[in-house]
């Protein structure tokens, strides 16, 4: 239960410095992450990412997107299923894209609108993007808590696949600790504008 309270205040606390964050601040985050993400060797080499659309107060991932598109790269988009387990579709491009509200008060999410892949392409990937509102020096990742990720990695887990998970974020979201659960698994990496942050 503590820990519960501290992940509901980090993410509190995250989500309102996000907010802050200008429009000239959030396009510069997005192209240094983008240059800092194409600098780690498992990106740079991968045929296959898994990644997703930012939205809201995320640091950016378009400039990335389109970036690993244009090197060749099969970028696949998670697609939320309703029992919010992830499909997965192939990414072609901003005008690919579609507008999928997720109910009243809740975001607006950007999927790919071509056919859908399943569940299991994610075994696929080389990379897999997740989001994240901090990781910590260990490479424990907190994630806004919904689990659709956590299913992402049980599928990998159970079908042995070993990707490179790596999470975007803004340079002060890197943080000494956050709160993890028994199920929660480290990161390979960390991109932020600054630095890249590699995990045991």
């Amino acid at each position: 239960m503590a820990d519960d309270l501290a992940k509901r205040r980090l993410r509190a606390e995250i989500l309102r410095a996000r907010r802050r964050l200008t429009d000239d601040e959030r396009r510069a985050a997005e192209r240094s992450l983008a240059a800092r993400a194409l600098e780690l060797p498992e990106v740079a080499a991968a045929k296959v990412v898994a990644a997703y659309v930012s939205v809201g107060s995320e640091p950016g991932t378009r400039a990335l997107l389109d970036a690993l598109r244009s090197r060749g790269v099969r970028v696949l988009l998670p697609v939320l299923r309703e029992d919010d387990d992830l499909d997965w579709g192939e990414y072609e491009g901003a005008g690919s894209l579609v507008e999928v509200p997720l109910g009243a008060g809740r975001m607006t999410l950007l999927e790919p609108g071509g056919a859908r892949a399943g569940t299991d392409a994610v075994l696929s990937a080389d990379v897999v993007l997740l989001p994240g509102l901090a990781v910590d020096r260990r490479g424990m990742r907190l994630g806004r808590g919904g689990g659709s990720y956590d299913r992402v990695l049980a599928r990998l887990d159970a079908a042995g696949a070993a990707p490179a998970l790596v999470v975007l974020l803004h340079d002060a979201e890197l943080r000494d600790t956050v709160p993890a659960e028994p199920h929660d698994r480290p990161v390979t990496a960390a991109a932020t504008p600054s630095h890249l942050h590699r995990f045991p």
